[in-house]
């Protein structure tokens, strides 16, 4: 029977049917939702994309091709020390101080080099959670005490949730562990000091570019963000020097781009994203046009785009839909979160957690978010469960993580972090 093979295009064709069929246009709710969702795809588009998901993406590639599987394996592997590899993975995650989705291209690239699953985890969740400006944040805006108690549970968090992730897939991971002892180990094409040089700086860019803005106008903070942009530009310089030194990049193209990368720079001052964004397109085309590891570099990033970016903005379009923007409604009124995370009840504290997990927040943007809730009398408790579930997970990162490392370990990875924010939540809530 025909129907057999074609029930589920079938049912697909009815389905997009009726949802056109009766599309609530004309209902003001609908509208300022789709209106939402529009809005907030625009401002990750200009906020996001090209400061934090380029630079991601191009070390995730760089990742794939210039790091040494061995070396993943050594430090992040299955059969790596504990203590070195959920070390090496908590200390990444505060070094880099990225968003959810930010982190995904990195998590992507050293779980696909070989490291086990426990460590990939715990960076997985310390590179949102972990963050250390947005703590000291929380401690002078929301108090000391929501401050103290973030930064602990996110340190505690992403050991127990990499440990719990390893112990429920130990099966999995002992088979990838005897695949690994199959793989010959290459010698490196230069040193280890040169290739952390070379992510370093890569580093710096990704981290420098997105420094935000502290809530005091003084200090080491206010100095950072001030010289943010020179500071990604001495960066951005030293590793076009180490790109033309150690990776044999064509000396004229890397002038060339970074000529038209300065000119904009000064042409345009009060828009930075035009002189970052073309000192990406200028990478990247030589990249394309290059040989061997540099056009590798750029397979492997670009395979990584592919894989990752739609899904995240179709997220990112889910998120803005139901949830709106901060301070906006999307189609779930933002009184029924408020209502629902007063005192520090179970269901408080896993509304807050749920509603954390699939909310997106932009780096720093949970503290005045909370701020607000608390100010509409959102609990203690249910507050920091937010504050350990919300930067960690967002509707977007769970769709890249499912393509990335399948459907059971991404439920599972979600349902541990909400667990361990409402528990959490319940404890604090008790004392506080």
């Amino acid at each position: 029977m025909i129907w057999k093979s074609e029930w589920k295009p079938l049912a697909i064709i009815v389905g997009v049917f009726l949802a056109a069929f009766y599309l609530p246009t004309g209902n003001a709710r609908f509208e300022h939702a789709l209106n939402e969702s529009l809005q907030l795809t625009r401002w990750y588009a200009r906020e996001h994309v090209i400061l934090c998901l380029i630079p991601a993406f191009f070390i995730a590639g760089a990742i794939g091709v210039f790091v040494r599987q061995d070396s993943v394996m050594r430090y992040l592997g299955a059969k790596a020390k504990k203590t070195l590899a959920y070390g090496v993975a908590s200390v990444s995650g505060t070094v880099l101080a990225v968003c959810s989705c930010t982190v995904l291209p990195l998590f992507a690239g050293i779980y696909r080099m070989g490291a086990g699953l426990g460590p990939a985890s715990a960076f997985l969740y310390s590179g949102p959670a972990i963050n250390v400006l947005a703590i000291v944040l929380t401690a002078r805006i929301l108090g000391i005490e929501l401050g103290v108690a973030r930064a602990v549970g996110a340190v505690v968090f992403s050991v127990l949730v990499g440990l719990a992730m390893h112990f429920i897939f130990r099966k999995a991971e002992n088979a990838r562990v005897e695949d690994q002892v199959e793989l010959e180990v290459s010698k490196p094409v230069r040193s280890l000091g040169k290739t952390v040089v070379y992510f370093a700086l890569m580093v710096a860019i990704l981290v420098f570019a997105n420094w935000g803005q502290a809530s005091s106008s003084s200090g080491i903070w206010h100095v950072l963000y001030m010289a943010k942009w020179w500071l990604t530009g001495i960066s951005a310089l030293l590793l076009a020097l180490v790109l033309v030194l150690w990776f044999g990049a064509p000396k004229m193209k890397i002038v060339a781009a970074g000529f038209v990368t300065v000119a904009l720079a000064f042409v345009f001052p009060h828009e930075p994203l035009i002189a970052f964004g073309a000192g990406s397109v200028g990478l990247a085309l030589i990249l394309t046009t290059g040989e061997g590891e540099l056009a590798e570099w750029f397979e492997s990033t670009w395979g990584f785009a592919k894989q990752i970016l739609p899904l995240l903005l179709i997220g990112v379009l889910a998120a803005g839909f139901m949830l709106g923007r901060p301070g906006n409604e999307g189609i779930i009124p933002s009184h029924w979160i408020s209502d629902s995370v007063g005192g520090n009840s179970l269901w408080a504290n896993l509304f807050a957690s749920v509603a954390g997990a699939f909310m997106y927040f932009a780096t720093l943007t949970e503290v005045p978010i909370l701020q607000g809730l608390i100010g509409s009398g959102m609990g203690q408790g249910p507050a920091l469960t937010l504050l350990l579930a919300g930067p960690a997970l967002s509707l977007p990162s769970i769709l890249v993580l499912n393509s990335i490392m399948g459907l059971k370990k991404t439920a599972v990875f979600v349902l541990l972090v909400v667990m361990m924010s409402t528990v959490t939540g319940l404890i604090y809530g008790s004392f506080f």
